[in-house]
């Protein structure tokens, strides 16, 4: 019976379109012409810097991916997560945002190409071949930079700076946790499940302040490591009753055979701490609120409730990967409407609106009460200008009446700090 409802869990991402399609041949086409523009891309910025005709020669770059896709769980519809791996001389401002945003301009694949440099970090973005790539660079202190680079090696982690490190982090993590879990395959599996349940109860997004993918990675990797001899649908039930009864703020991290330091009483402000599996193991960024970790609770009960008993006649997994009711949780939401003039200024736009989102959720909380930040993004088929509407659900709280005004103040003194692009309308 256990393997049966493996079998239709398997069946339903299936159905769900969150397993690779026959594009999969299409987007390993387009990983391999990004790698021969970027070593095209190198030596040409030696030859720029007059190195000599053997370091020329010998100089290289590559491209690593990460995100789902790097972690082999993405589906049929998802963009491409990759990381531009430079050598010593070359540069993020003059080489990466100059030279090669020329060179990748040029060619007739890509298309839509803008850089991002008011995000946390720093990236290209573009279409190549129909495929979305978010392109962020790291500089190694070392000529050749080999195509099947172990990026774990902390020989090649010398000296990497702050801007760097941070990027290069999702990268180590998904590396790190795809080597130390006992079945890959399995772990793939759960995580893809695990990451469909996530956007569907409305509790993944880290720049809402849930879940974000390497959340989830390191969480099923743990569960995978607890109970490496059972099934998909056993390792889904353990995962809910193992963080519906967690007793946070513990933080969570992989067995990896190092003894690591104690939790940081500093740490135990995060609400779910959850350690990195690689050296010198320190904590994932996080965006957790007080009514994000409610949420997020209460979903890791509900799923623990729904799969306590797999073998119940009447179990099906639509019911545990129901979408959350907005309609019917809240009566009183809070719109956040986002407006721009044409299509390039609007990514940038959103985004940085996106990564100031935890500064209103706090100032909500502090006015209002507990906000259900719902990560998904609506639009107005009556509205001809590119936009995005969000609509947070507000708990019944401190009153009713919203002193709307000082929320608005205090986010937009927020997000008028620091961003270098064009307003939104």
């Amino acid at each position: 019976m256990e393997e049966e409802r493996s079998l239709s869990l398997l069946q339903l991402m299936v159905n769900e379109g969150l397993v690779p399609s026959p594009e999969e041949e299409n987007r390993k086409t387009v990983i391999g012409k990004l790698k021969q523009a970027h070593c095209a891309w190198v030596k040409r910025v030696a030859w720029q810097r007059r190195l000599p005709k053997q370091d020329i020669a010998a100089s290289s770059a590559t491209l690593l991916t990460y995100g789902s896709y790097g972690l082999g769980v993405h589906g049929s519809k998802l963009d491409i997560d990759a990381f531009c791996v430079g050598p010593y001389f070359a540069t993020m401002v003059d080489d990466f945002f100059i030279v090669l945003y020329n060179m990748l301009k040029s060619r007739p694949e890509v298309s839509e190409i803008h850089y991002v440099k008011d995000a946390k970090v720093l990236l290209m973005r573009f279409e190549f071949d129909g495929i979305s790539i978010n392109l962020p660079f790291v500089q190694l202190k070392v000529l050749v930079v080999l195509e099947n680079l172990d990026i774990l090696n902390p020989v090649f982690l010398r000296d990497i700076d702050e801007t760097g490190w941070k990027s290069l982090s999702r990268v180590l993590a998904n590396t790190r946790s795809c080597r130390i879990v006992p079945d890959l395959k399995k772990f793939q599996s759960m995580l893809r499940c695990v990451k469909f349940w996530a956007k569907r109860r409305g509790v993944y997004g880290n720049l809402n302040g849930f879940l974000g993918g390497i959340h989830l990675a390191i969480l099923a990797a743990f569960v995978c490591q607890c109970d490496p001899y059972v099934g998909l649908s056993a390792l889904i039930s353990h995962f809910f009753i193992t963080f519906a009864f967690w007793p946070w703020p513990r933080p969570v991290e992989l067995q990896d055979g190092m003894l690591h330091s104690t939790l940081n009483p500093t740490e135990t402000r995060l609400y779910i701490p959850i350690r990195l599996p690689f050296s010198p193991y320190e904590y994932c960024h996080s965006n957790i609120t007080k009514s994000t970790f409610y949420k997020i609770r209460t979903e890791f009960l509900r799923g623990h409730n729904l799969t306590k008993d797999l073998l119940k006649f009447d179990f099906d997994w639509h019911n545990v990967l129901e979408p959350f009711p907005y309609t019917k949780k809240y009566v009183r939401f809070l719109k956040i409407f986002l407006l721009a003039s044409n299509q390039d200024e609007f990514g940038d736009w959103v985004g940085w609106i996106k990564s100031c989102f935890r500064c209103l959720l706090i100032k909500l909380e502090e006015v209002q009460g507990l906000c259900d930040p719902n990560p998904v993004e609506y639009i107005d088929v009556n509205i001809v200008d590119p936009h995005v509407i969000f609509y947070w659900g507000l708990q019944a709280g401190k009153t009713n009446a919203i002193d709307i005004k000082s929320v608005k103040d205090v986010f937009w003194k927020n997000i008028s700090t620091g961003y270098q692009g064009p307003f939104g309308k």
